[in-house]
């Protein structure tokens, strides 16, 4: 088998300047390299020539600047180039992964960089844009990238007895647990909703179906959730600004639990209960109607969430880190 191809780097084409500029051949130059005199010769072709901004000639710091250039545009249309590879990428996207765990695994795999993350992005773009569609086999299946406009203003002044998360204690390392986060999961039916609790250094989830999104029946369901949990691992629960959560001062009074709420338009603020809705969603897509999904189904998707291994918590479950923590609560 031939050698493996080797780009040239920097330091070579400082020296194919620096031997040209000694009246060195390009055979010569080839040589001195260990480099076909092909490869030399298409070099300084190609990076020689003039343009509007270039009167032409080598210089090996722009050469290096044009290759990189050429690379990263290159690695654009890998995908589109190598069907072999697209179609490894597609299998992989209708399983789950996102780029970046492909990319990734596809890294480990070869021993090398096959395709960037980015690349993959490009063309899933791309071809959606072709109208094939490829955004939907993403895991959140968004139709297009970045952040989506922010729309109509947002009800945080409504809410009585609101206290905003900088008031909350400093919890960022997660080490102390007793730290809940709630939210909603919407669907496109209307009144159809599941509600989220999720104790930020366990990563325990608790899921409840909800009949609508009134602040008395999620009020309620927060009850019934909070209260079986020991009182040493119940402290803060924290909230976007939807109405929903309005009176959360029922469960300051009822289980003389702290309730914060994220600045307005700042959902990562709460960003544990964030990702497992994410992570829910790849199973539980918006136009679900929950109507067709018993209680045992909901909960077995909260039954695989709870007991899925977390890299974050050294390979352990949240069910088995959170059994450890409720032992310690009630030993103490």
């Amino acid at each position: 088998m031939g050698q493996k191809y080797r780009q040239l780097g920097l330091a070579e084409r400082i020296e194919i300047c620096r031997l040209r500029a000694g009246g060195k051949s390009l055979r010569a130059i080839a040589a001195a390299l260990g480099r076909s005199a092909g490869a030399i010769s298409r070099e300084v072709r190609r990076n020689s020539r003039p343009t509007k901004v270039w009167r032409g000639g080598y210089d090996p710091g722009r050469a290096q600047h044009l290759a990189e250039r050429r690379r990263r545009w290159d690695g654009r249309f890998k995908l589109a180039r190598q069907p072999d590879l697209r179609e490894v990428v597609r299998q992989r996207l209708a399983m789950g992964l996102s780029p970046e765990q492909i990319a990734g695994r596809l890294a480990l795999e070869q021993g090398r960089t096959v395709v960037s993350h980015e690349a993959i992005y490009r063309f899933v773009y791309h071809r959606s844009a072709q109208k094939d569609y490829w955004h939907r086999l993403l895991p959140r299946a968004k139709s297009r990238r970045g952040r989506f406009a922010r729309r109509g203003g947002s009800p945080a002044s409504f809410i009585d007895g609101r206290r905003p998360i900088a008031e909350r204690p400093d919890i960022a390392d997660r080490a102390a647990p007793g730290h809940w986060e709630a939210d909603l999961m919407a669907f496109s039916a209307p009144g159809q909703s599941l509600l989220f609790v999720h104790e930020r250094t366990s990563r325990i989830l608790r899921i409840t179906r909800q009949r609508g999104k009134t602040a008395l029946s999620v009020a309620d369901a927060l009850l019934d959730q909070l209260r079986l949990v020991p009182a040493a691992l119940r402290r803060t629960l924290t909230f976007d600004n939807g109405t929903e959560f309005a009176l959360h001062r029922r469960l300051v009074d009822t289980l003389n639990l702290e309730t914060f709420f994220c600045d307005v338009r700042s959902p990562w603020q709460k960003g544990g209960v964030e990702n497992a809705i994410g992570r829910l969603r790849r199973y539980l897509p918006r136009k679900t109607n929950l109507a067709t999904l018993s209680d045992a189904d909901i909960n077995a998707h909260t039954q695989r969430y709870n007991n899925t291994p977390r890299k974050c918590l050294g390979f352990l479950t949240p069910t088995e880190v959170f059994s450890t923590l409720q032992r310690v609560a009630l030993q103490s």
